[in-house]
């Protein structure tokens, strides 16, 4: 963390099957500093967010190595927890952000940024696009 340019940007997900929407909101988080900082869920951590018992459909390792290979990502990492609260309490990045879909006002990961003196925001989603739904136009043959 130390020798990332600053200020550093801190999102979390599971990026399971990258597309547009992805990479589009990487870009605009990078957009908001000098570094950006993803942190994965783990695979077991993934699986305790109900999005079906088959995912993720790649493992943590394969998914650090696509994210990390994108030119909008400084740094890769993991937590294993429900939420990055304790990473985010460790790393203190000055930007924590999230997908447009969550009330940041809810997040105890906003409380936590804020607290220290970051900001915290939500970045709009392009429209059409989710992991979930390309799953199920894939498993529909669409």
């Amino acid at each position: 963390m130390a020798a990332l340019s600053g200020p550093v940007v801190f999102t979390n997900g599971v990026f399971d099957v990258l597309h547009r929407g992805h990479v589009s909101y990487l870009a605009q988080a990078r957009a908001l500093g000098g570094s950006l900082v993803v942190a994965l869920n783990t695979d077991a951590s993934a699986k305790r967010l109900g999005k079906g018992p088959d995912r993720p459909l790649n493992g943590e390792l394969d998914r650090a190595i696509v994210i990390a290979a994108l030119e909008a990502v400084s740094l890769v990492t993991f937590f294993d927890e429900d939420t990055p609260v304790q990473l985010l309490s460790e790393l203190k990045p000055q930007v924590y952000v999230k997908g447009g879909d969550y009330d940041m006002r809810k997040l105890a990961e906003t409380a936590l940024v804020e607290g220290y003196g970051g900001r915290s925001l939500a970045i709009p989603f392009v429209e059409g696009y989710s992991t979930t739904a390309l799953v199920g136009r894939i498993r529909a043959g669409r």
